[in-house]
């Protein structure tokens, strides 16, 4: 018997289970689906973005719906088109072996009178966003008064953007013995209003704690300058060259300016508001998800019901007005099991936030340091020594190599090396090698990932394994622990890449360390741990001294000021060595 089974789900759905590789049920799906099944109840379901509230209650509505009858029976809210539109494409995907289903798209930015003709030909489930459905209601296309369920999918992100007023209309025009089912990631007053004043007795579950951040999102800050605040985030891109992320902006007009100067700078960027025309938007997010876009530049308002998976990171350009809505925001990284980063870049002024949202989202933040230019071109020299070791080789390249060895036969292996990475390397070497320090020093020390404040005695190091080895920053550290035994605390600032990671121990483990795995193996392959030259990784914020003496054994210095446009424009100019820049200069 299948885990789904057990929740009481019938053959037909268990059939869509199956061909969509559904194994295991999430968390809310568990206790959601048996509830929902056997109880004619309303509920209120808490669970982050991410967490598969779509099938929690897809799967029981499908299950109730009488496909035999043409009556719409069940009306489903949801913030945004992209929103309305993936569920209903998720609820036709779980209900394909049932006959006679038919489930519409109601949303704004198409034909309203196409929409109304196709609920009149039999629609026994509506999807809508709640503007349109308003219009629909008011011009008399749409009739919802014998509805039996009513679900409010993100009703926070519904309530934050506005639509108090046309939910409470649209739940005017339905029966009152209907069942609702609020699903929503956090509980604002707004909320709880809507669930005392339309709903009976509600069943509640909660997966995780109440305005709680997801356990597989680590929260970050860098403290800088206001005026520094766009150069922090061109290091932070450069220091994580498989970065995918949405940075949030507070303004349009922010939004607007952020996503054009990454651009110009030859990064894959592009902006989302609220002045960008539905086709306009409909191109961002399909560049977006088939990763055209690594950074999508966002309002909170726009970036409502974007689901794409695999975010990496989100950044916090500015924090929002409102502390809710940072959980929002970090919700959009971390999803289905996997990790993610949510970063925070701020003056010294609204350090005070940080603490306040901390209590919101019940987990720490790790105050880090924005990358030097050392760090950074270290990163990505091990970046594209991996890009090019995992290069696949185009047999068509044969017939060049007589005259590419021609040119090349005066060169010996090791020059060779030098030279081909020297192209690329030169780029973001002759960028940040006057490069100033960003960092603002703040009353508050700066933390490792367990909380501890580190010393100067502690130890960084490479290893050669990352992403592309199935490991995230939990797992690496999970593993890191427990072949060198060390107990909780004892590794931190594991950064990991895609083909391989950086992490931190205290000095006193080194050589115990780099005995460990001198010749270690793991399935079959040699695992390489050394001590990094960058012995800091960004975790915390060295004095002068520290620099310079860093400086004196590198031979060359990263300190002073930038001179006018010149590194702008060389920077700029084809640097394709991060995998977050692009080689043209065409728009995505």
């Amino acid at each position: 018997m299948s885990k789904f089974q057990e929740l009481g789900l019938n053959e037909v759905l268990l059939s869509a289970v199956t061909d969509m590789g559904f194994e295991t049920p999430s968390e809310v799906q568990e206790k959601a689906i048996p509830v929902l099944l056997e109880e004619d109840t309303d509920l209120v379901a808490l669970a982050q973005t991410g967490t598969g509230k779509t099938a929690a209650f897809g799967f029981p509505l499908i299950q109730r719906i009488e496909a035999d009858s043409r009556t719409t029976q069940a009306l489903i809210l949801s913030p945004t088109r992209e929103l309305c539109l993936q569920i209903t494409n998720e609820l036709k995907n779980y209900s394909k072996y049932v006959k006679g289903l038919n489930v519409v798209a109601i949303y704004g930015g198409a034909s309203i009178s196409e929409q109304a003709k196709q609920v009149k030909r039999g629609a026994q489930i509506v999807v809508a966003t709640p503007g349109r459905m308003q219009d629909m209601i008011n011009r008399s296309m749409v009739n919802i008064n014998k509805i039996e369920y009513c679900v409010l999918d993100e009703a926070d992100e519904m309530l934050n953007m506005g639509f108090y007023e046309d939910i409470t209309s649209i739940l005017s025009h339905t029966p009152d013995e209907k069942n609702t089912w609020l699903f929503s990631a956090t509980m604002p007053k707004e909320v709880a209003t809507i669930a005392k004043k339309f709903m009976h007795a509600p069943t509640e579950i909660t997966v995780g704690t109440k305005n709680s951040g997801s356990a597989n999102v680590r929260h970050e800050y860098y403290l800088v300058n206001g005026r520094d605040r766009y150069l922090a985030l061109k290091r932070l891109a450069d220091a994580n060259p498989d970065i995918f992320s949405v940075v949030f902006c507070r303004t349009k007009r922010d939004t607007q300016n952020v996503a054009e100067k990454l651009i110009e700078d030859g990064y894959n960027a592009a902006a989302l508001h609220g002045d960008l025309s539905q086709n306009q938007r409909d191109m961002v997010m399909k560049a977006f998800r088939t990763r055209q876009i690594q950074m999508l530049v966002a309002t909170d308002v726009a970036a409502r019901g974007i689901d794409v998976d695999d975010i990496t990171h989100v950044i916090n350009y500015q924090l929002p007005d409102e502390i809710e809505t940072y959980n929002h925001r970090s919700g959009r990284t971390g999803r289905a099991g996997k990790s993610g980063i949510s970063i925070v870049i701020l003056p010294k002024s609204e350090l005070r936030r940080i603490k306040s949202i901390e209590r919101i989202i019940k987990k720490e933040f790790v105050a880090k340091s924005v990358p030097t230019g050392i760090e950074i071109c270290e990163i990505q020299l091990y970046h594209l020594a991996s890009k090019i070791k995992n290069t696949e080789i185009n047999e068509e390249i044969d017939h060049y190599l007589p005259a590419i060895n021609d040119v090349l036969r005066d060169l010996d292996r090791e020059e060779l090396i030098k030279k081909m990475v020297s192209v690329e390397f030169s780029r973001f070497f002759n960028y940040y090698k006057k490069a100033k320090d960003l960092n603002v020093a703040s009353g508050r020390d700066r933390e490792d990932r367990s909380g501890n404040i580190p010393d100067n005695g502690d130890v960084r190091y490479f290893i050669n394994v990352g992403e592309r080895d199935g490991y995230d920053w939990k797992t690496l550290k999970d593993f890191l622990k427990e072949v060198m035994e060390l107990g909780r605390d004892d590794v931190y600032r594991v950064d990991v890449k895609e083909s391989f990671s950086f992490f931190n121990t205290d000095a006193a483990h080194t050589e115990a360390i780099l005995e460990m795995f001198k010749n270690f193996k793991l399935d079959g392959r040699y695992i390489n741990v050394e001590i990094s030259s960058n012995p800091g990784g960004g975790g915390r914020r060295r004095n002068r001294g520290d620099r310079n003496n860093r400086r004196g054994d590198r031979g060359f210095s990263f300190e002073g000021k930038r001179k006018g446009n010149k590194s702008k424009k060389e920077h700029r100019k084809g640097n394709s060595f991060g995998g977050s820049r692009k080689k043209s200069k065409r728009r995505s």
